[in-house]
């Protein structure tokens, strides 16, 4: 099928995109380059449903199915990260860079920590254990951190104070 349209000029963006995916053997299409625009602006680690939902405003014909491929493309290119947890659907990182998590074990919601990649964590932790595992043959070559726990629920202004007082605590 023939376009009579002039071809698109390519963002500097789209040109780093193309490559990555070229070079992970993967094709660049618009809708990949949509999937990954809208992981790169959010803030949240959002499921693939949530992707479509918001992938869709920008391209009303885009399938569930279609964004799931290029979930899947942009995590083998890796220009993103599929961050599965031990319930609930997988959620997706558009950091490609080493970062720290924490997740919401009520909600499966996923947030970056504010806290720097060490690349010396593990030899702080434990100093013997990469020495170890090399013996054993394994070579590790980077560590995740996640945190695990559940935000408390908003607090009422009648609750009991402090130390049980009756009186709402102050902010």
């Amino acid at each position: 099928m023939s376009s009579d349209r002039a071809p698109t000029p390519c963002s500097a963006g789209d040109v780093d995109l193309r490559h990555a995916l070229e070079q992970a053997g993967w094709r660049y299409t618009r809708q990949r380059a949509a999937v990954f625009a809208y992981l790169r602006s959010t803030d949240c680690h959002p499921t693939a449903e949530q992707v479509f939902t918001a992938v869709r405003r920008e391209l009303p014909n885009i399938s569930l199915a279609t964004v799931y491929k290029a979930l899947e493309a942009l995590v083998g290119a890796r220009l993103a990260h599929r961050i599965a947890g031990e319930v609930g659907p997988a959620r997706y990182d558009g950091r490609s860079d080493a970062h720290y998590h924490l997740r919401c074990e009520q909600t499966g919601e996923v947030r970056d920590l504010p806290l720097p990649y060490d690349p010396q964590l593990l030899d702080k932790i434990a100093p013997e254990l990469a020495g170890a595992l090399r013996r054993q043959g394994f070579e590790v070559t980077g560590h995740r951190l996640e945190l695990v726990g559940h935000f408390q629920p908003a607090r009422k202004a009648n609750h009991k104070g402090p130390r049980g007082t009756g009186e709402a605590a102050r902010a």
